[in-house]
């Protein structure tokens, strides 16, 4: 398909749990629309998108991977995407470039974990939703339970848009059809309830319906995509990607009912300082809007991103700018990924995702734009889960720091959930992602890409202080040496904010006692404090300070003074304020055979963890839903791997600070004054 228009693109993200198929689903649509010969394997490191060598060794996803196809007169984006937690950063990240997400789930292992979130993800992002179950021919699979489960789960408007018929081995439309044998429930029923479903979007169309005249083709297909965008209706396909069945009939509704990128909810910008939503119009002749959602370090072609066009026409003589920057740049090159192939071409419209190589200023979450006018324009951020797992890591030989420094950089420019932070005070460097996976595969690649070899150990636990009441402080800090000297006194107040809330600092002196000019001195020695702690050496949060008056010195008044005074200040008003150790507390989810579910909660309860509920899952698991403090989860991975013989699976996401219990403060308050009694 050389040239196409927008109202011919379609952009769909497979979404779905580890081990639902969506690899091999992407391989089934691409021999069926033919984009390539035969289905590639995953034991054979075939896949069009598992391309990596470590994906090929670990046969899993771990990365997003694109390819499209052309079918029929219109073109389609695939975006294969990860279903182990542990990378659900990349899988996020594709959501901003599609109108569609496809669920994708196991007929034989039914809903998980990830479908749930995944599921929720999607219709927070206001995109189009599909249920495609995969391995619908799967012996073990009760396929009228299945859908009955989603029902249940996610809702009465989840219906089938098509049935299997002939033992799986094909299936029959039920939008179009009413007439046909199938597999499960009955083809009439099924027409009856989904149009029942999409007329209720248009009156007309509803009594039309009810008086049992003719529906005009143009006017269900427009009520159908209304469905799609309101949430109104999620459409439940069957396919085996083994055998392809079911994956044409797929690319057919895909054409016919799937939204195109001027039928979609329109891609969410925003405009700082207001946050005001602005339009973005998929006009090939309007000035260019485009969005970074992937960056690619690739040994060959250099930095590579990954763009969705929202609006305007980019060519290979177009000049761009990124975000906020001064200075535009020409684009050379045009890329069209299909897999690990970057194939040149010479437009990009509207809906269309495509790439430039060797351009170091682009970064994700950058928005390419031709005009100034549209310098402080930005998509609503993806929330993504925050990253616990830490590492603290270091060149194993001598020399090798600087090739760390870069392999660290150029990983967390690919992975928006991984995160590099340095400890100037500890001189030490932390890596944190989703899960032990996750880091395993990052520290692989920095051998395997970077080739530096890596020590790692456990990292501190990112605790936090706080205060419990409000409080005064005051210092005089006094200092003569002989010539000038130094004097700055600060009398200051203190009271917590609510969780979260961070820090605040004014002043509310007067009279000049301390000059305006060296208010700011006394800020930062506030901050000082605030970032290095006060009872157990972990930074201060959530905390109003104000500075209501003090006294200087016309000669000996510096701002070294008021940076002392200020910090002292500070601490003595802490040290009045009951102040008390924050730890991180983690929302963990466990699915456990249902004989290992009192040995796990046993396990957990040693954890200090509170259990919050428990489910029964098809095929003999149990769920767990439990809160847990960070501290606790270290060996949980092992753990839970011995106690349910490796059959238990496991989620982990940030929920929030709270106190930890009196012995424990005490422990870390009387570590803290160990180290610092040792260092002295």
């Amino acid at each position: 398909m050389g040239s196409y228009q927008t109202n011919q693109i379609r952009n769909l993200a497979l979404l779905g749990h580890s081990g639902a198929g969506k690899t091999l689903l992407l391989e089934a649509l691409l021999v069926k629309a033919g984009a390539q010969g035969e289905a590639g394997s995953l034991e054979r490191g075939t896949t069009v998108s598992d391309f990596d060598p470590q994906e090929k060794q670990y046969q899993h996803s771990l990365s997003s991977a694109l390819a499209s196809l052309d079918f029929e007169g219109v073109h389609v984006n695939l975006i294969d995407t990860p279903g182990d937690p542990d990378f659900r950063g990349q899988t996020l990240a594709a959501m901003a470039a599609v109108e569609t997400a496809v669920i994708v789930v196991n007929a034989a292992s039914g809903i998980e974990m990830s479908t749930r979130r995944l599921m929720r993800r999607a219709r927070q992002r206001r995109l189009c939703r599909v249920i495609v179950i995969n391995r619908m021919d799967a012996e073990d699979a009760d396929l009228e339970q299945l859908v009955r489960d989603i029902r249940s789960e996610f809702g009465d408007e989840c219906l089938p848009i098509n049935l299997p018929s002939d033992q799986g081995a094909t299936v029959r439309d039920c939008f179009f059809s009413s007439d046909g044998q199938t597999d499960i429930f009955t083809l009439a029923a099924a027409h009856t309830e989904i149009l029942d479903q999409v007329v209720e979007m248009d009156d007309a169309l509803m009594s039309a319906y009810l008086d049992g005249r003719e529906i005009d083709s143009n006017a269900l297909h427009d009520a159908f995509e209304a469905s799609l965008r309101e949430g109104h209706l999620v459409p439940i396909c069957f396919t085996s990607a083994r055998t392809g069945a079911g994956c044409g009939e797929f690319l057919r509704l895909t054409k016919r009912l799937f939204p195109n990128p001027s039928e979609a909810n329109p891609p969410p910008f925003r405009v700082d300082p207001s946050a005001r939503r602005v339009e973005a119009r998929p006009d090939p002749e309007a000035h260019v809007l485009a969005h970074v959602f992937k960056i690619i370090n690739d040994p060959f072609a250099g930095k590579v991103s990954v763009f969705r066009v929202h609006q305007g026409t980019i060519t290979t003589d177009s000049e761009l700018i990124v975000g906020d920057g001064r200075k535009a740049f020409r684009v050379a090159h045009l890329y069209r990924i299909q897999g690990k192939e970057h194939l040149e071409v010479e437009r990009a419209i509207p809906g269309d995702i495509c790439a430039l190589a060797k351009h170091d200023e682009i970064h994700y979450d950058a928005v390419l734009h031709d005009r100034h006018e549209e310098d402080h324009y930005y998509l609503k951020p993806i929330d993504f889960p925050q990253p616990m797992f830490g590492l603290a890591v270091e060149a194993a030989a001598r020399g090798q720091e600087q090739k760390l420094a870069t392999a660290l950089a150029r990983l967390s420019e690919e992975d928006p959930c991984f995160l590099v932070e340095h400890h100037q005070e500890l001189n030490e460097t932390v890596i944190r992602g989703l899960g032990e996976m996750h880091l395993r595969i990052m520290l692989e690649r920095i051998k395997q890409r970077y080739h530096v070899d890596v020590e790692t150990r456990p990292p501190r636990i990112a605790y936090r202080e706080t205060i419990t009441r409000a409080a005064e402080g005051h210092y005089r800090h006094k200092k003569q040496t002989g010539g000038a000297g130094q004097f700055g006194e600060v009398f200051l107040r203190i009271r917590p904010l609510a969780r979260g809330e961070g820090f605040r600092f004014s002043s509310e002196v007067v009279g000049g006692s301390i000059p305006s000019n060296l208010i700011p001195a006394v800020e930062k020695g506030v901050k000082q404090l605030m970032e290095e702690g006060a009872i157990a050496g972990f930074p201060l949060q959530d905390i109003d300070v104000v500075v209501y008056d003090g006294k200087h010195h016309p000669v000996d008044s510096k701002e070294v003074a008021f940076v002392i005074a200020g910090r002292r200040a500070f601490l003595d008003a802490v040290a009045n304020a009951g102040a008390q150790i924050l730890e991180p507390i983690v929302e963990l989810d466990v699915e456990v055979p249902e004989a290992a579910m009192g040995d796990v909660t046993g396990s957990l309860a040693a954890k200090r963890a509170r259990i919050q509920g428990t489910d029964t899952l098809r095929g003999g698991l149990t769920s767990i839903s439990a809160a847990v403090p960070l501290s606790g989860v270290s060996d949980f991975p092992s753990e839970l791997k011995s106690l349910t013989g490796g059959q238990g699976r496991y989620t982990l996401t940030f929920s929030h600070y709270e106190a930890v219990p009196g012995a424990v403060q005490k422990d870390l308050v009387e570590r803290f004054r160990s180290s610092q009694t040792d260092s002295d």
